[in-house]
């Protein structure tokens, strides 16, 4: 089950709404009771507040959202920085390895979409 703000991300999405702001546009608030999370103020122009309903119909999205923002986020980790891909690259293009495709190839392998 995807988290509220995800869901809300994806309504808004569907609603052409690019971003949302959970300072501005969308206030959250958990009071700790065990009900879990609720929007507290709805400031979306344009975009009526999601009834429970609407925020469970786009359930399955956002939940598909957050588990490839998991890939994304481990797949950036594993590549390494900027500098040590290049010079995997640079050494490749040198003695005929192929060391950063190698390397690109296993991060993918191990960290797949989905």
């Amino acid at each position: 089950m995807a988290s509220l703000s995800s869901k809300i991300k994806t309504y808004c999405a569907d609603n052409g709404v690019a971003n949302v702001d959970f300072m501005v546009d969308v206030i959250l608030q958990d009071d700790s009771n065990g009900s879990g999370p609720y929007i507290k103020e709805w400031n979306v122009s344009g975009v009526a507040q999601p009834t429970d309903e609407q925020l469970n119909a786009v359930d399955s999205a956002a939940d598909l959202s957050e588990r490839q923002n998991a890939v994304r986020a481990t797949r950036r980790n594993a590549y390494g920085d900027l500098g040590s891909q290049l010079d995997m690259q640079y050494h490749d293009n040198v003695d005929g390895t192929t060391t950063w495709k190698d390397h690109v190839a296993k991060v993918k392998t191990d960290n797949p979409k989905s």
